[in-house]
């Protein structure tokens, strides 16, 4: 009942701003569609191929996904502040609490995005273009490529996250430090899972790229648990 009673509370506030979050979106979403083709540019610059649509309207669809997906990057921290406030509601979580999260969630999620676009989805492509040879040329569709980079930019982004999600649900005591410690090994098969799901390739080294930070993020959450003094 009581977990009822949190999620209508949580819900409810949610509610309240998402009629001013979609609004803000689309007009975000629209103002960016003009520059989108200075920043599929600069999306790609690991490609070092060129790129082919196979529809009258896939270059305008590509570019309205990779502006709907920058709208939604920069909008970022807003949807956070939102989604932070209306967690928080149920549980008390408030003031300098409520602005930890936020800034750290913030902070994570932007880091786990730049760790993907620098370091992961290089080697991503490098590794899948690499099985191209003189009798099998690329021939990448422009829309597949901006379905590609954009989907796994944002699940390394909310993946970062964890460490400020492990310390919520202890705070709120639904888990316990305890619970994290005990349960390490299990942890570390579900990031393996995670990893061979989500990382742009199935190699090895790419898994490891994310499963490894993601890992380290679980450790560093038991460790700010500590910091914090919560059980």
């Amino acid at each position: 009942m009581a977990f009822h009673n949190s999620f209508i509370i949580f819900l409810s506030e949610l509610r309240k701003s998402i009629r001013a979050l979609a609004v803000t979106l689309f007009c975000c979403t629209v103002a960016i569609f003009f520059l989108s083709p200075e920043l599929l540019h600069f999306v790609q610059a690991h490609l070092a191929e060129k790129l082919y649509f196979f529809s009258i309207a896939g270059p305008f669809l590509a570019h309205v996904k990779l502006a709907l997906f920058a709208a939604v990057y920069c909008l970022m921290p807003w949807v956070m502040t939102l989604l932070w406030r209306a967690m928080g509601k149920p549980f008390g979580v408030a003031g300098g609490e409520l602005f930890f999260f936020i800034l750290f969630t913030c902070l994570l999620f932007y880091g786990g995005t730049l760790f993907c676009y620098f370091v992961t989805l290089p080697f991503g492509i490098q590794f899948l273009l690499g099985f191209g040879s003189e009798e099998l040329k690329p021939v990448i569709s422009i829309g597949r490529f901006v379905n590609f980079t954009t989907i796994f930019i944002l699940a390394f982004g909310f993946i970062f996250e964890l460490p400020i999600f492990m310390v919520f649900l202890a705070k709120v005591g639904v888990f316990t430090r305890k619970f994290y410690e005990r349960n390490r090994r299990y942890a570390l098969l579900i990031i393996a899972i995670l990893a061979a799901l989500l990382t742009p390739t199935p190699d090895v080294v790419n898994m490891l790229m994310m499963g490894g930070p993601l890992y380290l993020l679980y450790e560093s959450g038991i460790v700010i648990l500590m910091v914090l003094r919560v059980q």
